[in-house]
C-alpha cells in the first residue's frame, strides 16, 4: 500500500488525481468545518474553486435550501451567510441544507483532485474513521496537504503524519514517498500537542490575531466525529457505512 504525501496542491496537476484515491487536508479550517457541517446534518457539501463560481452555482438552487460558506484571506466574504469557523455550522443553521463552500486553501485543493475514483476529506476530527476506512479499501492513497497560498503548512503536515501513522500500524508494509516520510517525522515530534503546534504555526497565529482561539482549541481535537465526507458528481456527503 502506496502512501504518497503532496506537501502543497500546486506541486501536482489535477490530471494525476484520475481513478485514484484521495484524501484532502486543510486543518485550518476547511475540512474540519466541512466534517462538522455534515456531522451537523447538512444535506451535502459542495466545494468550489473560486468566489464567482461559488455565487453562479448557489443561483441555480432553489427553495431556499442553500447557503453561501467560506472565507478569503481569513474574513467571511461580502454576501455570504456563513464564513469559515466550524462554529458558523451549527445543527440549527445546516440540517438539511446544501452548502456552496469556498476557502482560499482547502476547496481548491479539493476541486483540483475531483477526479479521483475515491475522494474523501481529513482532520483531526476525523482522523481514525478515514484512517479505518482506507485500510479496508486497500488501495494505493494520495494525500494532499492544502497548505497555505500554495506553501507548505505544519498543521496539515502534522495530520497527514497520524493518518500515516494509524494507517501503518495495520499495514505494516506500507510504502512512503520522501513527504510521507517527512511528515510521520513532524507528528512523531509534535503530535504530543496538537493545540501547541497549531497556535505557533504561521496559520494559527494568524487565526489567533483575528480571534479564533476557540477555532484552533477544536479543531486539535482528535475523533471528535465519526464521519467521512466523500466527494462524487460536485458535491461532498457523508460516506455511508456498509
Amino acid at each position: 500500500m502506496k502512501l504518497n504525501v503532496f506537501l502543497s496542491p500546486v506541486i501536482v496537476d489535477e490530471l494525476y488525481f484520475t481513478g485514484k484515491t484521495t484524501v484532502v487536508i486543510d486543518v485550518l479550517r476547511a475540512t474540519s468545518t466541512i466534517v462538522t457541517a455534515i456531522d451537523n446534518g447538512a444535506k451535502e457539501v459542495v466545494p468550489v474553486a473560486s468566489v464567482e463560481f461559488a455565487v453562479k452555482v448557489s443561483g441555480g438552487m432553489f427553495g431556499g435550501q442553500t447557503l453561501l460558506g467560506g472565507e478569503r484571506n481569513k474574513k467571511k466574504i461580502e454576501g455570504f451567510a456563513l464564513g469559515n469557523s466550524p462554529f458558523e455550522y451549527s445543527k440549527e443553521i445546516v440540517e438539511g441544507k446544501t452548502i456552496v463552500f469556498y476557502t482560499t486553501n482547502g476547496t481548491k485543493s479539493i476541486a483540483k483532485a475531483k477526479y479521483s475514483e475515491n475522494l474523501y476529506t481529513c482532520s483531526f476530527l476525523n482522523i481514525s474513521a478515514v484512517a479505518k476506512h482506507l485500510i479496508t479499501l486497500n488501495t494505493d492513497v494520495e494525500i494532499v496537504c492544502a497548505g497555505r497560498n500554495n506553501y507548505f503548512s505544519i498543521e496539515d503536515s502534522v495530520c497527514a503524519g497520524m493518518l500515516i501513522s494509524k494507517i501503518s500500524k495495520v499495514k505494516t508494509d506500507s510504502y512512503l514517498n520522501d513527504s510521507g516520510a517527512a511528515v510521520l517525522t513532524l507528528y512523531e515530534k509534535y503530535g504530543a500537542n496538537l493545540l501547541k503546534m497549531m497556535r505557533e504555526s504561521d496559520h494559527g497565529k494568524i487565526l489567533l490575531e483575528n480571534g479564533f482561539d476557540a477555532d484552533l482549541e477544536y479543531c486539535s481535537s482528535i475523533d471528535l466525529l465519526d464521519v467521512i465526507p466523500s466527494y462524487a458528481s460536485g458535491v461532498m456527503k457523508k460516506l455511508k457505512k456498509d
